[in-house]
């Protein structure tokens, strides 16, 4: 895992936000699209701001959600919600290639299917994704893969249903999709995931996060966060 320590939140947004930029341009002249997997947060959705002033060819621009909790349409626990004021309002992606989780179905079992076949139709048959954002909980989780619960255990689909965390299940992408994608962008920020962020760095398994791969990963992390990581090693990783 490739590592960089950025002075704080903003220029940990504002980095990421380049790349991906620069991923999609690349993505866009090789394959002819880019597709992309958001996870939620504050700090991401600065992110998301910044990447809609990008000069994109966003006809050729799909996005996926990696998670999300079933509540109502225009929720703010929605990580959708927050995705279209800060994705959708300022950019001309087109609104049909943002793929939002339907957790509002009454089957969500089927809902999970039916978002791993849209999965399939836009990104392949054994569906690859360009890059995967994704944080980092204070307990160790990402994604909606969270520790004790049995969606950590799903290998045979890429779309699954977490039982109730802080209050409301969630629909999820699967370690099998993750450790497909071309690349993993993680954004962690805050003093309250240094701990975390440690056990990450060191592809501790015993926490959700530590079971996507690193091989083609690469962590922006604000100073708070990396700040028990730089004094265990004497430096920040990459400034």
């Amino acid at each position: 895992m490739n590592i960089e320590v950025l002075a704080d939140s903003g220029s940990v947004a504002e980095r990421a936000a380049s790349l991906i930029a620069d991923y999609a341009r690349e993505a866009i002249a090789s394959r002819g699209s880019f597709i992309m997997a958001v996870s939620g947060g504050h700090t991401p959705w600065i992110m998301l701001r910044r990447l809609a002033a990008a000069q994109l060819p966003w006809h050729a621009v799909h996005i996926f959600q990696v998670d999300e909790r079933v509540a109502p349409a225009g929720h703010t626990d929605r990580n959708l919600t927050h995705l279209r004021e800060s994705l959708l309002a300022d950019s001309p992606v087109p609104p049909d290639q943002l793929y939002a989780m339907p957790v509002e179905s009454p089957d969500l079992e089927a809902a999970a299917g039916f978002y791993a076949a849209t999965l399939r139709r836009i990104a392949g048959e054994l569906p690859i994704i360009d890059v995967v954002h994704l944080g980092l909980g204070p307990d160790g989780h990402t994604a909606s893969l969270v520790p004790g619960d049995p969606v950590l255990d799903v290998d045979n689909a890429d779309v699954a249903l977490s039982g109730p965390y802080q209050g409301r299940r969630r629909m999820t992408l699967t370690y099998p999709i993750l450790n497909r994608a071309r690349r993993i962008l993680w954004v962690v920020t805050g003093v309250e995931k240094a701990g975390m962020l440690n056990r990450l760095i060191d592809g501790d398994r015993g926490i959700p996060a530590g079971r996507v791969s690193s091989d083609r990963a690469l962590l922006l992390a604000d100073s708070a966060a990396a700040s028990q990581h730089t004094n265990r090693t004497g430096g920040v990783v990459c400034a």
